[in-house]
């Protein structure tokens, strides 16, 4: 216990320290994106994953809280995945590309001996909707990390239920990770997750419910992982309908989010943020029931109608027009990105 809160205070100190200095590099290097019509250095997500391997590294050398195998080639693959969004942010790929490179992550990481074959695909099916859901999140000053810090300390107490002690830990350093550079990223942020740190924080989550879920029945586990992944999906679907019916091509970015259409509303940037953070929140705990056994599977059902309430009423809202902000990458590459 003592290790473990020694961990996350470390964690949350280097985070918004390197946070701080790795925006000065942002700047210098041109790696920035346009966001309400002002420029947002990323590279924020690089520091929480330095931050979150170097202090679990720490742990598992000294012996005082290792990680265990499975745990450990987890975050090997969710840091090697953020390699990938590295090079995204600094140079623009194609969405295939991303899809490609996080669903040979998920079948790395996938425990296939406990899901069988047929539950292990639809486990990896899972983890690349949900990582590049929750890289949808990163649309708002402070939303990304907000949901992400809950969706951590939710699948840590599951984790903790399970005596997966590693792993457990492992989150609870990675949400004080991203605590600390959240605190550089509320509105207005002065840094972004960008791709690097939202394919890092969707696949490490998902993949650690994989991970804690696994040997436990289909259904069940569906209901406990739709909890935990609500926010994104609703974000994912509203977007994903909005671009629809409007006939606009589905990977053009646009103010079609959770976010956007709240401030629709009526609602402030940060208001906006708390107000999907609590409802974040809801659902995050009741995951954890279900996955406790303290209520049944049939709680999800009530989770997932709220999430389509939720989507038909920002959806009936009119939608501000897209307007196309480039943002000057390294090397001469430019990005159309979303408010």
């Amino acid at each position: 216990m003592l290790y473990g809160i020694a961990a996350a205070t470390a964690a949350l100190l280097f985070a918004a320290v390197l946070a701080a200095l790795l925006r000065g590099v942002a700047l210098w290097a041109g790696i920035f994106d346009r966001r309400r019509q002002r420029r947002l250095p990323l590279l924020g997500g690089l520091a929480v994953v330095i931050v979150t391997c170097l202090v679990a590294w720490v742990g598992q050398c000294t012996g005082i809280a290792p990680l265990g195998d499975g745990v450990g080639r987890l975050l090997v693959v969710a840091a090697s995945l953020s390699v990938l969004g590295l090079v995204a942010d600094v140079w623009r790929l194609r969405a295939r590309v991303l899809v490609a490179g996080t669903a040979v992550a998920a079948a790395c990481v996938v425990p296939y001996g406990e899901t069988g074959v047929p539950g292990g695909l639809l486990a990896v099916g899972w983890i690349v909707a949900a990582s590049l859901a929750f890289k949808g999140l990163d649309h708002a000053d402070g939303l990304a990390g907000t949901v992400g810090v809950i969706t951590a300390f939710g699948a840590g107490a599951c984790a903790a239920a399970e005596v997966l002690d590693g792993l457990a830990v492992l989150l609870s350093v990675f949400a004080a990770a991203l605590t600390g550079f959240l605190m550089h990223n509320w509105h207005p942020a002065r840094i972004g997750l960008g791709a690097c740190g939202s394919l890092f924080t969707g696949f490490l989550l998902s993949s650690s419910l994989v991970l804690t879920r696994a040997g436990y029945g289909l259904v069940p586990s569906a209901a406990v992982v739709s909890c935990f992944g609500a926010a994104a999906v609703a974000d994912a679907l509203l977007a994903l309908l909005v671009r629809l019916l409007a006939r606009r091509p589905v990977l053009r970015g646009g103010p079609d989010h959770l976010a956007h259409r709240l401030r629709r509303l009526g609602l402030t940037s940060p208001g906006s943020v708390v107000l999907l953070g609590a409802g974040s929140f809801v659902t995050v705990l009741v995951g954890v029931l279900v996955h406790a056994g303290w209520t049944g599977e049939g709680a999800a059902l009530w989770v997932a109608g709220g999430v389509l309430v939720v989507v038909a009423v920002l959806l009936s809202i009119p939608a501000q027009r897209a307007r196309g902000v480039t943002s000057v990458q390294v090397g001469g590459q430019l990005r159309v990105r979303n408010g």
